[in-house]
């Protein structure tokens, strides 16, 4: 009964397809048939009538098939627990490392698909001793800039991110985040590139470009997150490696290991619906098996996000954090992402 599947449409009085679907998936995943009789009885269908459609279910060559594929996929997760047992056998906590190298960060780290946080690598950036609310309405007030906006109003605004763009003078945003006392409402993130990267381009001559790890190749590259105290990224995975460098303020991360994926609630895209600020084991019992690491990432450190990692990030105090993905090496995961996003 842990993996059923729950239905979201309100309960027909027949056998629709929406429930036969229902019954299919969950027999699929694996509840016993009599589990499933007093749910379809609640919903108005008589017991004799469930019974019967379950029993043709059963015969159903199509759930034969179906169950012959669960059970190659239980063959990969039998796998990816494999690699799940073997990570646990590291310490459960995220190094900080001052100036790697980048051979020791591309087979300790980056080969290995482990988070690490790389200190003294953005000591001679000028954003390091420039960047302020003051400088940026000081240079940059009039430029129009896109912010995410109104996500109070959504519990989906990650997924819904496109319906919460705004464009606003920057000095006008800057003025927001300097007179609010905190909060989740508003954020300029990666999202918002595309228009940013433009109109704020002389900030980017204020960013070290970090040969060691990073190519050169398609010249100055970066994404910039800005916001106030109270701002969240909810848990989700990314389709790429990525670095966190950050250049004012602190943030505060949590961090799932990728081969801990069958532990979390995943049924659309990237996002899982376990709540960083308030972890609900009751709700998600799984994710209480899965490892979680926690960090605080400080000024002037960059983090490491491998490919794949869970992530729940909350920024402590006004903060602005530039994020790469240009590495050197082989960072394309996400031409062979599956194209249906609903699992």
């Amino acid at each position: 009964m842990d993996r059923m599947r729950a239905i979201n449409t309100a309960p027909p009085a027949e056998l629709s397809h929406e429930w036969r679907r229902w019954i299919a998936e969950n027999l699929i995943l694996g509840s016993h048939p009599a589990s499933l009789i007093p749910i379809l009885v609640q919903a108005g269908i008589a017991e004799r009538d469930a019974a019967a459609e379950l029993e043709q279910a059963l015969r159903s060559p199509y759930i034969e098939g179906a169950a012959r594929l669960r059970n190659r996929l239980a063959k990969r997760d039998w796998v990816l627990d494999i690699y799940r047992k073997l990570n646990r056998l590291r310490a459960p906590r995220i190094e900080r490392r001052h100036r790697l190298s980048a051979d020791q960060f591309l087979s300790e780290y980056y080969r290995a698909n482990q988070p690490v946080i790389i200190t003294g690598m953005m000591d001679d950036w000028p954003a390091m001793r420039k960047w302020s609310l003051d400088y940026f309405r000081e240079n940059f007030a009039g430029r129009d800039v896109e912010v995410q906006f109104g996500r109070n109003a959504d519990d989906n605004y990650e997924m819904n991110s496109v319906a919460h763009k705004r464009k606003m003078p920057f000095g006008d945003y800057v003025d927001l985040v300097r007179d609010c006392e905190g909060g989740n409402d508003f954020y300029m993130t990666a999202n918002n590139d595309s228009l940013n990267r433009q109109s704020l381009a002389e900030l980017w001559a204020d960013i070290g470009q970090l040969p060691e790890y990073l190519s050169q190749d398609a010249g100055r590259r970066g994404f910039l997150w800005l916001g106030p105290a109270g701002t969240v990224t909810p848990f989700h995975h990314d389709l790429t490696n990525n670095f966190m460098a950050q250049v004012m303020g602190r943030k505060r991360l949590r961090i799932i290991p990728a081969c801990e994926v069958a532990k979390l609630s995943n049924q659309q895209h990237c996002f899982t619906q376990l709540d960083g600020r308030k972890l609900d084991f009751r709700r998600f019992p799984d994710a209480a098996q899965a490892q979680m690491l926690e960090c605080v990432l400080e000024r002037g450190e960059i983090l490491f996000l491998p490919v794949g990692c869970w992530h729940f990030v909350e920024g402590l105090e006004t903060s602005a954090t530039v994020a790469f993905t240009n590495f050197r090496w082989d960072n394309d995961f996400y031409s062979n992402y599956p194209a249906n996003h609903e699992f």
